[in-house]
């Protein structure tokens, strides 16, 4: 492309430009409510978003208590879904499901609404009560919807945040025996199994609640340490029972027959 050549794309481009923007602003100013909604409707079809939010914004006004308001409102909570705005997007989506609920858009609404608290999960590492909300707003959604179109998709969502939540209670868990609380680690430890008892990380987490029982009764005093290197035996004989091929076996043995000795040693001086 030679510089005239150039030159006259890049005048068009801005023409064009200035064009639109005019377009948009006689449309803000504009008092034509049917002419708002249609191009409120074409900006959202086109992925301009952030321009239909503020002349949908002003018809959800507009149009409140005629036929028209369902469709605007529910296109409202679109845009805002659309510019990644979850958190009003789900209230508008849920709002919507409850003012209508004979809409033939309320599964969507609802399933949308319950997809804006999956986007809200964070981190594994952060606070996950948006997690805990998303997963019961999804199977409340499959509840009211059991033969939904979305219903493949809500329960891959499930498992996805219930993975944030074994690794929250996995990690936070483990922190109690990365920092020498044993015995707060094996009861962190339990209640993770028992919350998660299909959780990815059971295998470690059996053998921690064994290292964790041994490393108590290594600290404790000979009173005490007969009983909890035997709490610690019973631990390893469920986690060699469960996990026969586990990596961490050999350490296992190992913890295993130190106990062994320790309680020989312990007995025999009783006697």
């Amino acid at each position: 492309m030679n510089k005239n050549s150039f030159l006259f794309v890049f005048a068009l481009t801005i023409l064009a430009s200035f064009n639109s923007c005019s377009e948009y602003s006689k449309v803000l100013k504009s008092t034509d409510a049917e002419l708002k909604w249609e191009f409120a409707q074409a900006a959202l079809d086109s992925g301009s978003c952030f321009k239909a939010l503020p002349i949908l914004e002003e018809l959800v006004g507009l149009t409140r208590g005629t036929q028209r308001a369902k469709d605007v409102q529910y296109k409202y909570a679109t845009a805002h879904y659309c510019v990644n705005d979850f958190y009003l997007a789900r209230y508008y989506f849920s709002t919507y499901a409850k003012t209508f609920p004979n809409s033939v858009l309320v599964e969507e609404a609802e399933f949308k609404a319950a997809n804006c608290s999956y986007f809200l999960s964070p981190n594994w590492s952060l606070d996950q009560t948006e997690t805990k909300s998303a997963i019961q707003e999804f199977q409340l959604f499959m509840d009211r919807h059991p033969s939904s179109a979305y219903r493949d998709s809500s329960q891959t969502m499930i498992d996805d945040l219930r993975s944030k939540l074994e690794r929250k209670s996995f990690e936070s868990a483990a922190i109690y025996h990365k920092t020498g609380q044993f015995k707060s680690a094996t009861i962190a430890m339990e209640n993770a199994l028992k919350d998660f008892p299909d959780s990815p990380f059971r295998e470690e987490l059996h053998f921690l609640i064994l290292d964790s029982h041994y490393q108590y009764a290594t600290q404790s005093t000979n009173r005490r340490k007969l009983e909890r290197f035997n709490d610690a035996t019973q631990a390893f004989h469920t986690f060699a029972t469960r996990f026969t091929d586990s990596s961490y076996l050999p350490d296992a043995q190992r913890i295993y027959e130190s106990c062994v000795k320790a309680v020989e040693t312990l007995e025999s001086e009783e006697n």
